[in-house]
């Protein structure tokens, strides 16, 4: 059994106490695991037993997602501090958790993703959403959305956004993201370098800056001329 494997069954096993008094769950020809899947995904579209609210920064007055605190804390460590039990907290009224460098539908993809049972979130969301939700898994320590997060932001990686990446990948240093995106950044230097983004970028983080320029120079003197343009090239002879 993987990480993920054992990671879904803590979390199903948790739901499964609530999803057994929620009036509407009962078993049915479905598999298990699908039952506990759907159910919990519905518990939140009905908003039901909600004991605490999420606001985002940008939330307009009375706009708030409803959660429940045993969803938020089994997901996110940081969650779980924030919402233990306090008597001077103490409160008849729902409380409230607002999350200020997010916004309203950022926080609904972070509701969605604590939601799922299985670890997941959707694609759209994802591609919609990655890099904010990258920032919140490492502020609220959801280390499995940091995953999903990096594996997306890999896979989007192009010319055009590879020097904000690499700065992503600085807050606080991933190994893996920084690589990907130092990569691209070196492998497109002839351009990148001329960029807005990349002026600010050697503001912010001059060593790094430096290290690229050294790495894409170095890069360069090791290609051949070659033979049909008469330049240390990669388009004529896959250098």
């Amino acid at each position: 059994m993987n990480d993920d494997d054992g990671y879904c069954i803590l979390f199903l096993i948790i739901v499964n106490k609530i999803l057994k008094s929620h009036p509407g769950f009962t078993m049915t020809t479905q598999g298990n695991k699908e039952v506990i899947v759907n159910g919990i995904q519905k518990i939140s579209q009905e908003q039901w037993q909600a004991d605490v609210l999420l606001k985002a920064g940008d939330s307009v007055e009375g706009a708030a997602i409803p959660a429940r605190k045993l969803v938020l804390a089994e997901r996110s460590v940081v969650f779980k501090k924030m919402l233990e039990p306090d008597e001077i907290k103490a409160s008849a009224k729902l409380e409230t958790v607002t999350l200020y460098e997010m916004k309203h539908e950022e926080v609904e993809a972070l509701v969605e993703f604590m939601y799922s049972a299985d670890g997941s979130i959707p694609c759209q969301s994802l591609r919609k959403h990655a890099r904010s939700l990258y920032l919140a898994a490492d502020k609220y320590e959801i280390p499995h959305l940091r995953d999903i997060c990096r594996k997306e932001l890999i896979s989007s990686l192009n010319p055009s956004n590879a020097v904000s990446i690499l700065e992503l990948a600085q807050i606080p240093l991933d190994i893996v993201l920084h690589h990907c995106a130092f990569a691209v950044v070196r492998s497109n230097f002839n351009t990148i370098a001329y960029s807005d983004k990349f002026k600010s970028f050697a503001i912010n983080y001059p060593d790094l800056a430096v290290e690229i320029m050294k790495s894409y120079l170095t890069s360069s003197k090791s290609r051949k001329i070659c033979s049909y343009c008469g330049s240390r090239c990669r388009s004529c002879c896959n250098y």
